[in-house]
């Protein structure tokens, strides 16, 4: 029996490297400076706004995953705006559900847990107490999480032609007013 050749993207995978260790530099600065220079409900604030990026991006990643480029096609004809994009989306999937599951939800995973620390340090607790306050909102942060996670992936896998022309319609504007092309149109990629 003959093996399949693995295909693999050395260059996104580089890529994927250094975009992830900015992105989690810039993150994690932000979020210590964020938490140092506010009261408690800012910081609990912070930390949600963490916690619901990452969510939202693996939504986004499940969707675009478990999309089919079909839909998009009779759009795109018409030139319906964020049509093209929603076809790009699912074209470059891998890449797509990469960054937003992977980069995005992973870094925001981490930057959270930091950001809890930050906030239970904020509380002056020490001792017993410091590890009880901990456990406590450290379990709530993963059933948070987890849980938001669980309905998200059950919402992308439905929603997901919706939840992939609403990226591509933003995409669009994106290219619009700043001529960024995240995917170029010389990619012949097809989703597996």
């Amino acid at each position: 029996m003959r093996s399949k050749k693995l295909n693999i993207n050395y260059k996104w995978t580089i890529n994927a490297f250094i975009f992830s260790f900015v992105l989690a530099v810039i993150m994690n600065f932000s979020s210590d400076i964020l938490l140092k220079k506010s009261n408690i409900i800012i910081a609990f604030f912070v930390l949600l706004v963490i916690v619901f990026t990452g969510i939202l991006f693996d939504i986004i990643g499940i969707a675009v995953a478990t999309g089919t480029e079909e839909p998009f096609h009779s759009m795109a004809s018409n030139k319906v705006f964020g049509a093209k994009q929603s076809i790009k989306l699912i074209r470059n999937a891998d890449i797509v559900t990469n960054f937003c599951n992977d980069i995005i939800g992973d870094i925001c995973g981490i930057v959270s847990g930091a950001a809890l620390t930050s906030i239970i340090t904020k509380l002056s607790l020490s001792g017993a107490r410091s590890t009880v306050y901990a456990t406590i909102f450290g379990g709530i942060l993963s059933a948070v999480t987890i849980g938001g996670k669980a309905l998200g992936k059950n919402f992308g896998m439905h929603k997901s032609q919706s939840i992939i022309f609403a990226v591509g319609i933003f995409l669009a504007w994106i290219e619009k007013y700043t001529g960024v092309d995240f995917f170029p149109s010389n990619s012949k990629r097809n989703k597996k």
